[in-house]
């Protein structure tokens, strides 16, 4: 399972809102709604929330539910906007309550920034800025709440990260734990996978987040697609492609999501299964067999030593091998000695090694050195860096990035749910809100 920073969607609508967040205790000297009202000139009948010092408004849930059901394509059907509507609230209460902490930490969000995102926004439609400008403008959607959203977006994960990224350790072991079973799994079937994150928040109160993830599997049965829904309700990092996990092989998943789709045929959806502290719902869009084995790939260390050093020097030399950092590619670092030479060799396959070396790799693992051999006039050595068996394995850095991401994510949840708790959110939205105003 895996959670973006950026994401800024989650399921806490499965509950009611006005008991979602703590209250506020009555010694606490901020201002009271009331004040908080009165100070901002909002007509009492306008306020859909107040989060501490601030409000949302309810032309500001107008506007998210218009830009929500754009970016759906219109399939969101009617029955869905009381869903729709309470999703927008809580977005906004938590975009409201993002800014306020990075702004405790001067945490800026240059306009250049917003521009950069909306930018990259145009271009994965096929547009250019003005060209999306236009075309929102067009559909009633201010581009100040759209900035606003991107605003959040941009300044949250750099705040998590400036905070926490000290925090996250991934070890060698879960990497090399993660692949070994990757690479036991490899032999069996592959299933095309979309998934829907819904975090539990309050283990007291997980029956009520099943039925509110029964409820959007309703909405499935109804005719919604399963991307639409994953892109709005979804707290996975996979919302914004529509849920889209891709191909993952059997055991690649937790254990109790592995079992679940392994007994679906294509085509097919979980009902709401508990993992990880949270709710995942999975559609296996296609099935199929394990790739075949091919070729394996090697990254090397390799290092020569000039023969004029003596046999007994250039294999003290050549051990260095080990503990040097010529899989890191930190050249500035590496020391091997006078009279050594070193490369780091990437993506290597048997067929591209010298034939008098080739037998002294081929069966080597990760971490393993070769014997010293000695020919045109220097002792020779090569050290496993990495290893792909021919399985299209991830690399190790590709997964420690992965691990690194899902552990931060973690971290960033929690620290949401903590301002939370300590925030005053009083929400006074009661209606349901039409999109079309």
């Amino acid at each position: 399972m895996r959670f973006s920073l950026l994401s800024s969607v989650t399921c806490s609508i499965l509950l009611s809102l006005s008991s979602a967040f703590a209250q506020t205790p009555e010694t606490d000297k901020r201002p009271t709604s009331d004040e908080v009202i009165a100070r901002s000139g909002v007509p009492a009948s306008a306020v859909a929330a107040v989060v501490n010092d601030g409000v949302v408004t309810t032309f500001d849930v107008r506007q998210r539910m218009k830009m929500m059901v754009i970016s759906s394509g219109g399939k969101i059907p009617q029955e869905a906007f009381p869903q729709l509507q309470a999703q927008a609230l809580r977005d906004l209460i938590e975009e409201r309550l993002k800014l306020q902490e990075t702004k405790k930490y001067d945490l800026i969000v240059t306009d250049d920034e917003v521009k950069d995102e909306l930018s990259m926004m145009a271009a994965q439609s096929g547009l250019t800025l003005p060209q999306m400008i236009e075309m929102l403008q067009g559909t009633g959607v201010s581009i100040k709440s759209l900035n606003e959203q991107i605003r959040a977006q941009v300044a949250w994960p750099q705040l998590v990260q400036g905070r926490y990224r000290d925090r996250v350790r991934v070890s060698e072991d879960e990497i090399e734990n993660t692949l070994e079973r990757m690479r036991e799994d490899a032999s069996k079937e592959q299933y095309l996978v979309s998934e829907i994150c819904i975090p539990v928040d309050n283990q007291s109160q997980a029956q009520q987040y099943y039925q509110g993830a029964m409820q959007l599997i309703e909405q499935m049965r109804r005719g919604v697609p399963f991307s639409v829904v994953a892109q709005q309700f979804s707290a996975c990092t996979t919302a914004a492609v529509g849920g889209d996990l891709g191909w993952v092989r059997s055991g690649e998943l937790a254990e109790e999501l592995d079992t679940a789709i392994r007994e679906l045929p294509p085509g097919s959806v979980t009902n709401p299964i508990p993992s990880e502290g949270a709710f995942m719902i999975l559609a296996v869009r296609d099935k199929r067999q394990a790739t075949e084995k091919g070729e394996p790939t090697f990254t090397l260390a390799y290092a020569a030593a000039d023969a004029e050093m003596g046999n007994n020097a250039a294999r003290a030399a050549l051990d260095k091998i080990k503990s040097a950092e010529i899989c890191s590619g930190r050249s500035l670092r590496i020391d091997m000695g006078q009279g050594v030479g070193y490369s780091l060799l990437e993506n290597v396959t048997l067929d591209q090694i010298d034939d008098r070396f080739r037998p002294f790799v081929e069966d080597l693992t990760r971490e393993e050195q070769s014997p010293v051999i000695q020919a045109d006039g220097a002792y020779h050595s090569a050290y496993v860096c990495d290893k792909d068996e021919g399985l299209g394995l991830p690399s190790r850095e590709a997964l420690e990035n992965r691990i690194y991401s899902r552990q931060l994510a973690r971290i960033a949840q929690q620290y949401l749910r903590d301002v939370e708790r300590d925030a005053m959110v009083d929400v006074r939205m009661k209606s349901l809100l039409q999109p079309n105003g």
